[in-house]
């Protein structure tokens, strides 16, 4: 068999010297060289002689078919070519060598004693580039199968897993298939979604490739479930403007459909999606709520979503001046309101922007109620400080009252002149 690529080359192994016919003063002898030749090269075969003197020399096949006979062509087969007849050296071509041409090439020289040399043909196949089977396929949190099969070679090629430059121990396998082998190497390796796109190579070696080797590069597929992630918008959201949420999703495969949704509720009007992107324009506090974004593949389900808060339009206070009006009879005068201004957006135009006046004093209202609490408080702090000071002072009187009573009783029972006690007490 012919391969794309073919290194033409002959390899003398070894040289064998047979026989040797002793015929008056002179010695006969035929040499035969070993070859080695890659598939679908050309071989060189060559019968070497010494002190030929004319005799019959045949060369013969692996089979014992004469293919030339004296130089003359016996055997019909155009593979083969005598190059060379001279006293010295015989040689004949053998083209696009397969193995089945493998064997020994027999010299013969016809004296009073045939004597024969054999030339061995070894065909080398090299391997081709091998190939990456896949058992199954490789789902997140579980192990891939992979086999790297070199399907022909001679002899059995050398197979090697390599990932990140360091090389994987895989089960090796070799099937004899009469001329050439066929050689296969298994690994089993856990996979995350990380090892997606991870890079292997399968690498061949052969003593036909002269050290180099045969590569076949392969990339974990490896399939997962999808993850989603909304991207939010920067700042705060006010009435009028513009909202755009940009739904990220990953996963193997890729979600292909990307749904929208209003958690209970429907999608404003206004919505527009495209893909993984959504809007609304001209937002109003009816667009407030929680808005989900859904994928999914065969391998899972993913969602995320996005809580959407509109705020009213910024508020500032205003003094508006009196206007002073008159009547032809009588006029009454004006005093200054305090209004509170804010700034909407026409409905007409929505980029533009007017003002608007209430006349609530929110502001106002809220400093006089803190100042009332606050002065409520510290009452109460004074009124409970001077009611535990008082109770206090009117004990202390109490207890001393009792002592004095204590006093005279006993000077009248110890029968002192009650005078004198009185005198002392009053004293």
């Amino acid at each position: 068999m012919a391969f794309a690529t073919v290194w033409n080359y002959c390899v003398p192994l070894t040289i064998i010297t047979v026989a040797c016919l002793v015929r008056t003063a002179h010695c006969q002898a035929v040499q035969a060289e070993n070859v080695t030749v890659l598939e679908g090269g050309t071989a060189q075969i060559s019968c070497r002689l010494q002190n030929y003197d004319g005799s019959i020399v045949v060369i013969q096949n692996p089979r014992r078919q004469t293919l030339f006979f004296n130089g003359t062509r016996a055997l019909k087969d155009d593979r083969f070519q005598m190059v060379l007849f001279t006293p010295r050296l015989v040689r004949i071509t053998l083209t696009n060598v397969s193995v089945w041409d493998e064997g020994g090439y027999f010299c013969q020289l016809y004296t009073d004693a045939t004597h024969h040399q054999v030339a061995t043909l070894s065909v080398l196949v090299p391997p081709e580039t091998p190939a990456v089977e896949v058992k199954q396929e490789a789902v997140e949190g579980g192990e891939v199968e992979l086999t790297c099969v070199s399907p022909r070679s001679k002899p059995a090629a050398t197979l090697r897993w390599i990932r990140n430059g360091r090389e994987i121990p895989g089960v090796v396998s070799q099937q004899d298939n009469g001329k050439t082998f066929s050689v296969s190497s298994t690994i089993r390796i856990p996979v995350e979604r990380k090892d997606n796109g991870a890079a292997l190579s399968c690498e061949a070696f052969h003593p036909a490739l002269s050290g180099q080797k045969r590569i076949r590069h392969y990339r974990l597929d490896v399939y997962f479930a999808p993850t989603v992630r909304i991207v939010p918008p920067s700042g705060i959201l006010r009435e009028g403007d513009s909202l755009s949420l940009t739904c990220s999703v990953t996963g193997n495969p890729l979600p292909r459909n990307i749904q929208w949704s209003k958690i209970n509720d429907t999608l404003p009007e206004r919505a527009e999606i495209s893909g993984p992107t959504f809007q609304i324009s001209r937002l109003s506090q009816s667009h407030n709520g929680t808005y989900l974004c859904q994928a999914q593949n065969n391998y899972g389900r993913a969602a995320d979503h996005y809580a959407l808060l509109v705020y009213e339009n910024v508020s500032v206070t205003t003094t508006v001046p009196p206007t002073p009006t008159t009547h032809p009879i009588t006029s009454h005068p004006t005093t200054p309101t305090l209004l509170t201004s804010s700034f909407a957006p026409d409905p007409k135009d929505p980029g533009a922007v007017v003002e608007t006046h209430s006349a609530v004093p929110y502001a106002v209202i809220g400093g006089v109620l803190a100042l009332l609490v606050f002065t409520i408080i510290c009452v109460l702090i004074v009124t409970i400080w001077c009611s535990v000071r008082q109770k206090g002072s009117y004990l202390t009187h109490e207890a001393s009252g009792l002592d004095e009573h204590g006093e005279v009783q006993e000077a009248f029972l110890n029968g002192n002149d009650a005078s004198q006690g009185k005198k002392e007490y009053l004293l």
